[in-house]
């Protein structure tokens, strides 16, 4: 995909000191790519050394999904080999989220699914609405859960983590709110602004503390982030080298365009 098309996927705009990065291929429910992760990874460098940014949202365009999780029309191209890159990708992208010292809120615009749910609870704060449901329903593509189900279990414990990648349910607002994963639930149209307000009212909280505390929550889990990647390795290269997960993916990309 040429760098012109990527500098489309990820759009980026400022509102009083507020980076806003929006995930932007609306015809694929703002699906992930490699140059869509690539790009977000670059603006996301580009917020935390800005002296000017005081604070991070995460939203997408349309009111369908701020995103749909891994593309599988680049998912079911990869092999054993390429696997590893792939998961590479991720544990960077990942890191940035989780490494970012500025607050980051995430605007649900409407359903975050597989890697998708995994970037928005990886964010501080996570607004939504009564569309916004979330999920981890890669095991209905194929698709093993090994970075997933470490962000679960760590957000809800072990039986919520085993019965949302196990049964890869989507699961709606009220519930989603009520379990914590969202923060704040909102009107639709509210949305973007509670998000923009709650960034500004982290951004106004003393900055070293803020800045500790976030590195005290990231340094207390990242042995468990390490580990779900050294499995994510193990487990995708299997998965991946027996063409088993690509013939998934291609079964669930036929079912959805025969439901289309």
């Amino acid at each position: 995909m040429a760098e012109s098309n990527a500098e489309s996927h990820v759009l980026a705009a400022t509102e009083d000191g507020i980076r806003i990065l929006t995930l932007n291929r609306p015809q694929r429910l703002n699906a992930w790519d490699a140059p869509m992760r690539a790009r977000l990874l670059r603006l996301m460098a580009e917020a935390a050394a800005d002296a000017a940014v005081q604070a991070l949202v995460l939203t997408g365009t349309g009111d369908r999904a701020f995103c749909a999780g891994q593309d599988l029309h680049e998912g079911k191209t990869l092999d054993a080999a390429r696997a590893a890159a792939w998961i590479e990708d991720w544990r960077a992208l990942y890191g940035a989220v989780r490494a970012f010292e500025k607050p980051v809120v995430c605007a649900l615009n409407g359903l975050a699914a597989g890697s998708g749910f995994q970037v928005a609870l990886l964010c501080d704060i996570r607004i939504g609405h009564a569309g916004s449901s979330m999920g981890q329903p890669e095991i209905n593509a194929g698709i093993v859960s090994a970075t997933g189900f470490w962000i679960i279990r760590e957000m809800l414990g072990l039986s919520r983590a085993t019965e949302m990648v196990l049964t890869g349910r989507m699961v709606p607002a009220e519930e989603c709110h009520r379990l914590g994963l969202l923060h704040q639930l909102v009107p639709a149209e509210e949305v973007r602004a509670t998000a923009l307000r709650s960034a500004r009212d982290l951004a106004a909280k003393p900055g070293l503390a803020f800045r500790l505390n976030k590195a005290r929550m990231r340094e207390v889990t990242q042995p468990g982030f390490e580990e779900a990647f050294a499995a994510a390795r193990r487990l995708h290269a299997e998965a991946f080298g027996d063409g088993g997960t690509q013939q998934a993916m291609q079964r669930f990309l036929d079912r959805s365009q025969d439901q289309s």
